[in-house]
């Protein structure tokens, strides 16, 4: 096998690769010897089949494997060789037969992407302000507030009054259309939290007209971009039965609350644990927008072609996003009136500039040397199980059964880089509205010289 690499771009190579006949010859009749092993046939003893018989019967299918078999060994070989590891998948593409023919040589390509190659300027030794860490008696009153909300008890109410915003009711309902009961439109003893958002305003609106035990009935009007497209821009009538109206009761703000809430002995103790917590989550966020205006002053440094595979790649996951989250809303994604080119224009500059970050903190991974033990892995599934509220063992099948250990791998590499990056800058605290990103920093500068 003979092969010649041709770099189509700096992102992009194309291999073409020459099997002399002898070698087709070979990788046939190894297949045939293969086939003979296993196969069984009436009037043959196994092992024994003639290569006649074994072709004959198995053909193309034979040929097909002794193919892929022969393509499989070269582009490992060629892939080693050249020390490189391919961005998605590889193009085929065979020049004439598409499968190896007895007495003939085979000639093939295949293309596939890679990273660019690039000169890292000095990612050492910059400076950076970054915002100091404030945190108001009242944000923690808005916690404490919130904790007072997620602790409420329902009480019901027994004074004969409408429903109102911030009720929780109990209720049947039946929707109609033309008459006819609709099966999808339908529910018993159904929990709503009245003023939140999570039915439509028209049904909510027969909701507050009635008391506890009456009936109430009214037209629902679905939104044109409903989920559901049977439902889509239809009048419904609805039939609405209150069973029981309930008041949420607030505990009040005292040490038995912050023991209960918080696992505190007292208030004091729970707001200094609140003010605590998020002194560290602002931290994290003040030291990531640093590491931001870091990174972004480095890649406007250096300018390199950026793969394709990668930028679509981060594409489909915006676009699936948005897909999951426009259908927890009961909406689709035509009802954002864009087309899915449209849609995938709107990321494309985001996506480019995410993909320009991997790659250049992955460059300064490989000029550190940096590693990734599988414990730091591990650790960072185990973040995003308790974000998530998943199994981390669950979380961690799903990522080995996905192909996506590496790319987790890589970010994990990533913020490696990128924490280098920020311990080896000069980082000055400064007042939030004076934190500038480094370039800025220099145009006032400038600013002020004039």
């Amino acid at each position: 096998m003979e092969y010649t690499v041709e770099e189509v771009s700096p992102v992009k190579r194309t291999v073409n690769v020459v099997v002399p006949e002898e070698e087709v010859n070979a990788s046939i009749q190894a297949t045939i010897a293969l086939y003979r092993r296993d196969v069984e046939i009436k009037g043959f003893r196994k092992g024994k089949v003639p290569a006649a018989i074994i072709e004959g019967r198995y053909g193309k299918k034979l040929y097909s494997e002794a193919t892929q078999d022969l393509l499989n060994y070269h582009i490992n070989t060629i892939l080693n060789e050249m020390e490189v590891t391919p961005l998605g998948r590889l193009d085929m593409n065979p020049k004439g037969a598409e499968l190896l023919e007895k007495g003939k040589p085979y000639e093939y390509s295949f293309s596939f992407e890679v990273v660019p190659s690039f000169d890292l300027p000095e990612y050492k030794g910059l400076a950076v302000e970054e915002e100091e860490v404030v945190i108001k008696p009242e944000e923690v009153d808005q916690v404490l507030e919130r904790m007072r909300e997620n602790s409420a008890t329902l009480t019901r109410v027994d004074e004969p009054r409408t429903a109102q915003n911030g009720d929780v009711v109990m209720i049947d309902f039946q929707g109609y259309k033309d008459g006819e009961p609709l099966e999808t439109v339908k529910a018993e003893n159904f929990e709503l939290r009245l003023g939140e958002g999570s039915a439509l305003e028209s049904f909510e609106a027969i909701v507050t007209k009635l008391k506890a035990g009456e009936e109430g009935s009214g037209i629902v009007v679905f939104p044109e971009d409903f989920l559901n497209k049977d439902l889509a821009g239809q009048e419904v009538e609805m039939k609405v039965t209150l069973h029981a109206i309930k008041t949420k009761k607030l505990p009040e703000l005292n040490d038995a609350f912050a023991s209960h809430a918080g696992g505190c002995s007292t208030m004091d103790e729970l707001r200094d644990m609140i003010t605590k917590s998020y002194e560290r989550s602002r931290k994290d966020l003040h030291k990531s927008a640093a590491q931001k205006k870091l990174l972004d002053e480095l890649k406007s440094q250096v300018e390199f072609e950026l793969p394709p595979v990668l930028v679509e790649a981060h594409i489909d996951q915006k676009v699936e996003t948005l897909r999951q989250r426009t259908e927890q809303q009961g909406k689709s994604l035509e009802s954002l009136g864009k087309t899915p080119e449209e849609l995938r224009e709107q990321f494309r500059e985001e996506c480019e500039d995410i993909v320009k970050s991997e790659i250049f903190l992955m460059a300064v991974a490989e000029e550190e040397e940096i590693k990734v033990d599988p414990q730091e892995v591990d650790f960072m599934l185990q973040k995003m199980a308790m974000q998530t509220g998943q199994d981390f063992n669950a979380l961690k099948d799903y990522y080995e059964q996905n192909n996506l250990m590496v790319p987790l791998r890589d970010r994990v590499l990533q913020d490696k880089a990128m924490d280098l990056i920020y311990e080896h800058a000069n980082v000055t605290i400064v007042p939030g509205e004076e934190a500038l990103a480094p370039e800025t920093s220099q145009e006032a500068g400038d600013e002020d010289d004039a």
